[in-house]
């Protein structure tokens, strides 16, 4: 690192801190002053329920690290799951906001939250690129946004990856899986995915806001290795459980 380069990161750090002290940012849950970075004030991001000890196939809870027997009797079609935090409050509010009412700076917090952990639990295994869950096309339209892709861009520019949101597409317009049970869920999502795209790549990670009985995942991953990916990790924001599943 020349002198040049290391004079202007002490001039832009001192630029953020100035910028920091004179306009504060605003908690993006209880609405108090933060750090303008963080967007969370130091109260609320204590709060936050980070994911414990899980299975490393699916990121179900487990009193020890290892592999759920769900996972042990039917293996997935993905090959491991990171999950940021458990999906109850405060963070349910935090993924609610970013994906029925618009509030993106919840997908650039999360996304960037999300980045910090995979650089500490990835180490060199990076995937060839991230492809966010697609939504279907009248979905999109509906909502003028798809969450999973604007929490890729944040996890793809700090861990620097290429991210492709084109090659998966959403073929069938199926309904809100929030609002069916697990066995519904699976049925749901019976060739919904389709791989429009040669990706020609080895190892891909999807992105997705909520992993709930991973059905989802399950058919994109399969879709993805029907068109010759060998490897299909997953990384959400959180994982949450299904009474009945």
């Amino acid at each position: 690192m020349t002198v040049n380069s290391i004079h202007l990161k002490r001039v832009n750090s001192c630029l953020k801190n100035i910028q920091s002290s004179l306009f504060p940012g605003v908690c993006l849950l209880c609405g108090d002053a933060c750090a303008a970075s963080r967007s969370l004030c130091a109260g609320c991001f204590a709060d936050l329920p980070h994911q414990g000890s899980c299975c490393r196939r699916c990121a179900a809870p487990l009193p020890a690290a290892g592999v759920c027997g769900q996972c042990l009797q039917h293996s997935p079609a993905f090959a491991n799951t990171v999950s940021l935090f458990d999906y109850r409050p405060p963070v349910d509010s935090l993924i609610l906001g970013l994906k029925f009412h618009g509030r993106l700076a919840c997908a650039r917090l999360l996304g960037a939250l999300l980045a910090e952990k995979l650089k500490h639990v990835i180490n060199k295994d990076l995937p060839d690129c991230i492809i966010p869950v697609p939504l279907h096309p009248a979905r999109l339209r509906r909502r003028g946004y798809n969450q999973a892709l604007e929490l890729a861009r944040p996890l793809a520019r700090v861990l620097r990856l290429p991210l492709d949101p084109h090659s998966c597409r959403r073929i069938i317009a199926t309904a809100e899986q929030t609002t069916l049970d697990a066995r519904m869920r699976r049925r749901n999502l019976r060739g919904a995915f389709r791989v429009v795209a040669d990706l020609g790549l080895r190892h891909v990670a999807l992105v997705d806001d909520v992993m709930t009985t991973g059905h989802t995942v399950q058919a994109l991953s399969r879709a993805l290795r029907a068109s010759g990916v060998a490897r299909v990790d997953v990384w959400v924001c959180a994982r949450a459980i299904l009474a009945s599943s």
